[in-house]
């Protein structure tokens, strides 16, 4: 069995520049050999910064690459569909962040790819390698709480982000972009979703109406099993970064998440206060090294991903029917072995 995986990571925004940091120094087992991004001054300065051999503009380049072994992806999602399905025809090993892609077709052209070149492909959501949804997950298994009948998610961001990120045509949009991790955890926790129903607007940021896209919506769906949940989303949770997860059984509740980020609280007169989450990285920061340390793991050892890529295209196909629902302001059913949505007659 090898020791060592090597690394190329595609995109280095916030996130991909935090995870050269995550594989190179807090992951072993893990070994960055280069780094591609649309900036090349960016790429070269982190190369450096890293000594990380090689920097490219073009992930074609890097693909090219006979000592690397794996492409950790974490570039804009329009991006992604050309990355995976030129990596899996390199037989690269791959990482890919959420979403998947933004488009379904692209969604399953990039699963054929993976499945004819019969790589190791590991789909990116984070949530689940936190401590406190891992351990929530394990209750739940152990019939803690009995059986779940119940999903309840709000994901509230402190402010929204610059109208280029939240482009729909770039980002998926609020329900995709946002929505996309609760709607993998409610798949999770409870299965399969089969109807969905959407509300949503523009109600904090008028300047959202440029781009088409909303900035709060209210999603309810029912789970395969007949049981149902709810999702929140927004993008003027002002006081905070506010991630939150509820999951009701027969014979108890679980609670996921908190909203205190410094273990203290003033007490005075004129009040009682305390601090709240500044944003994701705060939040998630160990959720991103844990998933990134179980990825490189279980590519070393040849296992099964814990996240797949049909994790991601479900994901995927709900956030567009919710999508889809919001916009034709109707009930949408959900075929998820055809990989389909329409609206309910």
């Amino acid at each position: 069995m090898n020791t060592q995986l090597t690394i190329g990571v595609a995109g280095l925004g916030r996130l991909g520049s935090l995870y050269v940091d995550y594989l190179q120094y807090q992951i072993p087992g893990a070994n960055v050999v280069a780094v591609t991004d649309a900036d090349g001054d960016l790429a070269s300065k982190i190369a450096k910064n890293h000594n990380i051999a090689h920097a490219f503009t073009d992930h074609r380049e890097m693909l090219e690459l006979k000592e690397m072994d794996a492409v950790v992806i974490v570039s804009p999602t329009s991006s992604h569909r050309d990355i995976v399905v030129d990596a899996a025809a390199k037989g690269k090993i791959i990482f890919c962040e959420k979403p998947l892609s933004i488009s379904l077709d692209d969604a399953a052209e990039m699963k054929a790819a993976v499945e004819k070149a019969g790589v190791f492909f590991h789909m990116g959501f984070m949530r689940r390698f936190d401590r406190g949804y891992s351990a929530a997950k394990t209750k739940i298994l152990n019939g803690e709480i009995g059986e779940p009948i119940v999903f309840k998610a709000s994901s509230r961001d402190p402010y929204r982000p610059s109208l280029e990120y939240a482009d729909p045509k770039k980002s998926g949009g609020l329900l995709l972009d946002m929505g996309i991790h609760d709607f993998d955890l409610a798949r999770w926790f409870m299965g399969d979703v089969v109807e969905v129903y959407t509300i949503g607007d523009v109600l904090a940021f008028p300047e959202m109406k440029e781009i088409h896209d909303i900035d709060n919506a209210m999603v309810s769906m029912t789970f395969e099993s007949g049981t149902i949940g709810t999702v929140d989303m927004s993008r003027s949770g002002i006081y905070g970064y506010d991630i939150r997860t509820e999951i009701l059984g027969t014979k108890g509740t679980i609670q996921i998440g908190y909203l205190r980020e410094t273990p203290i609280t003033v007490l005075k007169k004129e009040g009682v206060s305390h601090d709240t989450v500044p944003f994701f990285m705060e939040r998630f920061e160990q959720s991103y090294v844990i998933q990134l340390k179980d990825f490189v793991e279980k590519a070393l050892e040849q296992k099964e991903p814990s996240v797949t890529i049909e994790d991601g295209e479900r994901a995927l196909l709900l956030g567009h029917a919710a999508t889809h629902s919001q916009h034709k302001k109707s009930l949408v059913t959900i075929d998820n072995k055809a990989m389909e949505y329409t609206l309910k007659s």
